[in-house]
């Protein structure tokens, strides 16, 4: 049992540490820069050239644009919503959707679960539903870490001492179902369920259903709800041929001690619990 069906590559995470071991030691040997193996170590230029990397690659927004913009253009195609607008707000990455019953839903793009900048959302008030879509640009990441700290430590502590309501959240991106994240939903099966979309071929989004409402005062249990109150993860579901037993259904449950909140997260799939906290006091950073 697991928080989310796909798992991390062991073989390339292996891989992995092995060339960085490499690129460490033998770094020095590589470009014009003119230095020896002390000078090169010495003047930072291999620690700046990591940071300088590792900024550019999680500053751009344009490999995630990309994905939704053509995921966003299938389901319309397909008539599973009226349109989309990307917001206008520079710091933000928020999509609006029109859906086919009049509402509107509001999408709130964000990067690894394991992040802070999950947290870093707020429902607009006229948004009749809200979604957190979870795109890592990480292959090489773990899924399973990832997804709990994200809907546990982090969402959960949010949502409830905000009083923040979140509808649900989606994890998929170009990633899933490729050699650095397996996906057990197209694998072992004749034809895999991979669906073409621009230069993108994906399986099944994991989604994971939020309840209706967020615990506080009286209310100290709350469920999630169904896949059909929430039009556009139905539409996610319904486009990308997922599952009824696939979907993941995410319960929250807070006591008040003294004058700290503890909440208890309970992931299920398929009607059988697969992960579930202890009571947690809430902490916020």
């Amino acid at each position: 049992m697991s928080v989310i069906p796909c798992e991390q590559n062991a073989e390339l995470r292996d891989q992995i540490e092995r060339f960085a071991e490499v690129l460490k030691t033998e770094a020095h040997k590589l470009g014009d820069h003119g230095l020896d193996e002390r000078e090169f170590y010495n003047s930072g230029l291999f620690r700046g050239a990591i940071e300088r990397i590792r900024g550019q690659y999680s500053a751009t927004l344009r490999p995630k644009r990309e994905f939704v913009q053509h995921i966003l253009n299938h389901l319309e195609v397909a008539e599973l919503i009226e349109g989309w607008d990307l917001s206008e707000a520079v710091e933000r990455s928020d999509y609006w959707v029109r859906l086919p019953n009049g509402r509107n839903a509001v999408i709130a793009l964000t990067g690894a679960m394991d992040g802070n900048n999950v947290t870093l959302f707020e429902r607009p008030d006229i948004a009749d539903e809200f979604i957190i879509w979870s795109i890592s640009t990480n292959a090489a990441g773990n899924p399973r870490r990832n997804a709990w700290s994200g809907l546990h430590t982090r969402l959960s502590a949010e949502m409830i001492a905000r009083d923040q309501h979140v509808d649900g959240v989606i994890i998929w991106d170009m990633f899933c179902g490729t050699i650095g994240r397996p996906c057990p939903k197209i694998h072992g099966e004749d034809e895999p369920r991979l669906t073409d979309v621009g230069p993108f071929q994906v399986p099944p989004p994991c989604i994971y259903m939020f309840p209706a409402i967020v615990p506080g005062g009286a209310v100290t249990k709350a469920v999630a709800q169904p896949i059909a109150d929430v039009a556009l993860l139905h539409a996610f579901h319904a486009a990308f041929d997922g599952r009824d037993d696939e979907l993941n259904f995410v319960d929250f449950e807070i006591e008040i001690r003294g004058t700290d909140t503890w909440r208890r997260t309970t992931v299920s799939r398929g009607g059988v619990v697969q992960i579930e906290s202890d009571m947690t006091p809430i902490r916020r950073g």
